[in-house]
């Protein structure tokens, strides 16, 4: 099996290409990233071909997915401010780029691409907890390229008779995840925040709510998927029905470190979700083996992975 993974210098692409060595040894892993937002020291210790490149560019991906069997396509610009601030970029990158990944794959014969796609999609409907059959009214530009992201392969598996998947992922978190810049995610912006002794910022009341998944737990179902030539008509809620607040998640990060911590309220950013939560069925049902981690146990080992990282950052210092 030969398995390519584009932005698999990223959080999730490099967690995927490490569990793939670890559970499926006998597979090619490649993978392909521009570093715009990925970081090849995420690549230590992980075998693979690494080829430095971007999905825009049309002649470097038709090279890149010659002879694969299956394409993870993860590569994109993340965050729902970073949209707000600058649309066209993730537009071209996250819209225009799944384009071009499914067509290069269609024109090599391959027939399964697995995306990722975003509960943001569901935007300003308020149902909980969310069925990918429930009506979908993005908020931010994100938003709007991440149901391109999944409407694309979906309409090729009718229009040319692919095998792709789409995942929405559900405030995906683990060991790996970037903390410093602006636009990082909540889980690593408040460990690291914490353990640096600092105020945790919250925008809002902090009564929000994420249907939290760990990293982990993603690589198991999208390897699984490619192992077992999973695919769906219909896009997939990688999340397993929890419910937690960003004040019930300082709570927990409390717990961990054993002492508590700052907080300060800041005002909501615009286009942020209020409240997000997956029914968890359809991924069940096509996953019956899978068995979800905990928020409990994963951000232990997420806060292990912190702890180790700093010790190290400061020891090379």
């Amino acid at each position: 099996m030969k398995v390519l993974i584009t932005g698999g210098a990223g959080f999730i692409g490099s967690n995927l290409a490490r569990h793939i060595n670890a559970q499926y040894p006998g597979w090619d892993v490649h993978i392909i990233d521009d570093l715009s937002t990925g970081y090849r020291e995420n690549l230590a210790g992980i075998d693979a071909e690494f080829f430095e490149g971007s999905i825009l560019d049309l002649e470097f991906l038709a090279a890149a997915v010659a002879g694969v069997d299956s394409v993870v396509h993860l590569a994109a610009i993340p965050s729902v401010p970073r949209s707000v601030a600058a649309p066209r970029p993730t537009h071209d990158a996250n819209s225009t780029g799944t384009l071009n990944v499914l067509e290069a794959a269609r024109t090599e014969g391959i027939e399964q691409v697995i995306v990722a796609s975003s509960s943001s999609v569901y935007g300003s409907n308020p149902a909980l907890p969310k069925s990918e059959f429930d009506w979908t009214r993005p908020m931010s530009p994100y938003a709007v390229s991440k149901q391109a992201t999944e409407g694309y392969p979906l309409a090729y598996n009718f229009s040319y008779g692919m095998k792709n998947l789409a995942f929405r992922f559900f405030n995906v978190y683990g060991p790996g995840q970037a903390a410093g810049h602006s636009y990082a995610a909540v889980i690593p912006q408040f460990l690291d925040a914490a353990l640096s002794g600092e105020t945790l910022v919250v925008h809002g009341d902090g009564l929000q709510s994420r249907d939290f998944t760990f990293v982990g737990t993603v690589c198991d179902i999208i390897a699984t998927a490619i192992a077992e030539g999973i695919h769906s008509n219909d896009p997939v809620n990688l999340a397993f029905n929890t419910n937690t607040t960003l004040m019930d998640l300082i709570s927990r990060i409390e717990e961990e470190l054993g002492h508590p911590v700052e907080t300060k309220h800041q005002a909501t950013r615009v286009g942020d979700v209020r409240a997000s939560q997956s029914d968890g069925i359809r991924v069940r049902a096509l996953f019956p083996k899978v068995v979800p981690v905990t928020l409990r146990s994963g951000l232990a080992k997420t806060v292990v992975w912190f702890q180790e990282s700093r010790a190290g950052s400061t020891e090379k210092a």
